[in-house]
């Protein structure tokens, strides 16, 4: 994904694709779950618009995560590496 830039203000990027994917959840049945249509969401995901306040909390609330886990200033790494880092060789040696 790659937002638009709006002027002076930052972009916001978004995980709704991924999130979504991970739950085998359509864009229409989210548009459905948070009251929008479906080109809404698609929009949402490709940085093309960018949600309301109310609109962010809603679809944080259809994947039980905070704001800050589907939204962000700056560009989100790959989940995985996000979650399962390698120790580095400094740190096994410091634990030692």
């Amino acid at each position: 994904m790659s937002p638009v830039r709006r002027g002076d203000k930052l972009p916001i990027y978004n995980r709704i694709a991924v999130l979504r994917a991970e739950r085998g959840m359509s864009r229409a049945k989210l548009a459905d779950l948070v009251g929008v249509n479906v080109q809404s969401v698609g929009a949402l995901e490709r940085g093309d618009n960018y949600p309301s306040l109310d609109l962010a909390f809603r679809i944080c609330d259809i994947f039980d995560l905070p704001v800050e886990a589907v939204f962000s200033r700056t560009e989100f790494g790959a989940m995985s590496t996000e979650l399962y880092t390698r120790e580095s060789t400094a740190t096994k040696e410091f634990r030692r």
